[in-house]
């Protein structure tokens, strides 16, 4: 199969898709049911594995994680799978910007063995507007056409109007893809990093590439308005992600989310909490995650981030942390160190 034709959405070529998006528009409000709550367990547990490099057996990996987590055949049975990576702004070569093309394939291949039904891949990517190119440069269309993995441009095409179950933000209700309907558990697949505006782009500020560019704009100008910490509350309380995934074998520090520098932190992060994957991240960054607004604020409501309540599966935080340099003239930088 071509990349071309692996690129589909709704069972069409890619450039037919951005037509029939265009002309679909958005739809009339409701009808959207969200996708059912991935098992909720009473505490969180947090999975955290080294990986030298992206020729480790990354699947494996995350079989091995899942298995630690209580993820079970049965849980994922018949489930539909959409995975969610971070494509911010690709460059061809610079593999510390977005999610590695390697990751997505490891994880859809540990998600298709445990008995999913389907998995797919979707991303509203927040500065370029031609969705394959982004593929094209990033690498993960080839990925997507050997393992014929389709793709939605989550940009474009029919979106319908659900009642925000955050409320922090001036959004008011959310306008999301009904791709979201037709998939039983969304799956954050994040990239670690550090981020001038948020202080760090992880498993719950991905989540921004959900939000339909043809509502929203470029690059989400509508969310930044709103406020982002506020936004990035809003978005995780109605959308719901079952489980986040971040990688963090090349990752990325300094001027983040973009100009930034690789920092290879060699390990992969996964839970069914997002809240608690990002704090756990942050830990291993050097970052406090007390420090960090929007973590701060989703403590007790979305998730934990409190060290003692995370019960800490593969290795220790404390023994693969490596400290991504922090810039001292960015305000959202500035105190978040956390102490040694």
């Amino acid at each position: 199969m071509t990349a071309k034709h692996s690129a589909q959405a709704g069972g069409v070529t890619r450039r037919q898709a951005v037509k029939l998006a265009a002309a679909a528009g958005i739809v009339a409000a409701g009808g959207l049911a969200l996708p059912p709550l991935f098992r909720e367990p009473l505490r969180s547990e947090v999975f955290v594995a080294k990986a030298a490099d992206y020729g480790a057996d990354l699947a494996g990996i995350l079989r091995r994680g899942l298995a630690e987590l209580g993820v079970t055949p049965q849980e994922l049975a018949g489930r539909r799978v959409l995975l969610k990576p971070n494509l911010v702004e690709p460059h061809a070569g610079a593999g510390h910007i977005n999610t590695h093309p390697l990751v997505l394939r490891a994880a859809a291949e540990a998600f298709l063995a445990l008995g999913a039904a389907s998995v797919v891949v979707g991303e509203g990517a927040g500065h370029r507007r031609d969705a394959y190119l982004v593929l094209e440069e990033s690498g993960l269309e080839d990925v997507l056409a050997q393992d014929k993995l389709r793709f939605f441009d989550l940009n474009n095409g029919p979106v319908t109007l659900v009642g925000n179950r955050g409320g922090v933000s001036k959004l008011g209700d959310l306008w999301l893809p009904q791709l979201l309907a037709r998939v039983d558990l969304v799956v954050s697949v994040a990239k670690m990093k550090v981020h001038h505006w948020a202080g760090v782009t992880l498993s719950m500020k991905n989540l921004f590439g959900v939000m339909p560019g043809v509502v929203y704009g470029w690059p989400k100008n509508a969310l930044h308005f709103a406020g982002i910490e506020e936004s990035i509350l809003d978005i995780n309380a109605t959308v719901r992600p079952g489980f986040a995934i971040v990688d963090g074998i090349v990752g990325m520090e300094g001027d983040g989310p973009i100009m930034g520098d690789p920092v290879a932190a060699g390990v992969l992060v996964l839970g069914r909490n997002p809240v608690a994957v990002d704090a756990t991240c942050c830990r291993i960054m050097g970052i406090d995650p007390r420090r960090i607004d929007y973590l701060k604020r989703a403590d007790g409501t979305l998730g934990t981030i409190a060290a003692r309540a995370i019960a800490q599966r593969g290795e220790d935080p404390a023994t693969v942390r490596r400290d991504f340099a922090l810039l001292d003239f960015v305000p959202a930088q500035q105190g978040i160190r956390l102490g040694r």
